[in-house]
């Protein structure tokens, strides 16, 4: 009886059907949440700001503005790469994982350029902390998408994904667009919105 039950359980399912899909999902769900929270508090203070909000003026944009064109190529890059796999093209997938953790790297390494030029600190005042921080939690998760990136590279020198056999590289995939959406959002936010409020 035990072994009939063992038989049909799903084993290494695809797709929207995967335990790895919809823990992945739900991991975006909430981390969203967690950056809609962020920017809700940076609104929020800037409404209740007496004086001018950002109090230094809006964040010049430099450096921001080419580093989220980066970060919109790497997100090119990993949809060339998870595209590439679909078709049975390793090469492909191999060359735009590689180009995707490229372009992550630079772009946290301009953001860290960033930062070393900002006339403010977290402590600072309340602008300085939601500020590193916002950005500061994207860079985390740009930082962790890239070691995700890096072990799915590796993988797939090993030759562990084919057409039909690569949710790794899909899920992987769906977390780097979720990091350059909220890039986005964050860019959006912080950099554009106080030069049109």
């Amino acid at each position: 009886m035990a072994t009939a039950v063992a038989r049909r359980l799903p084993v290494g399912r695809a797709g929207k059907g995967a335990t790895g899909w919809w823990g992945m999902m739900l991991l975006i769900v909430t981390e969203a949440s967690l950056f809609a929270y962020l920017l809700f508090s940076y609104f929020y203070l800037g409404s209740m700001a007496r004086g001018a909000w950002p109090p230094s003026g809006p964040p010049e944009l430099r450096l921001a503005l080419p580093n989220t064109v980066i970060l919109l190529l790497s997100s090119a890059a990993m949809w060339w790469a998870e595209s590439g796999v679909r078709r049975g093209r390793q090469g492909r997938l191999r060359l735009g994982l590689l180009l995707t953790l490229v372009l992550g790297i630079v772009f946290l390494a301009i953001q860290v350029v960033e930062y070393s030029n900002k006339q403010f600190t977290p402590a600072t005042d309340a602008y300085g902390s939601l500020f590193f921080t916002i950005t500061g939690f994207h860079g985390a998760h740009v930082a962790v998408g890239l070691l995700m990136i890096a072990v799915v590279a590796v993988r797939a020198w090993l030759g562990h994904f084919s057409e039909r056999r690569h949710l790794a590289v899909t899920n992987v995939s769906w977390y780097w667009h979720f990091v350059d959406v909220v890039w986005l959002a964050v860019f959006t936010s912080l950099y554009l919105s106080p030069r049109f409020l």
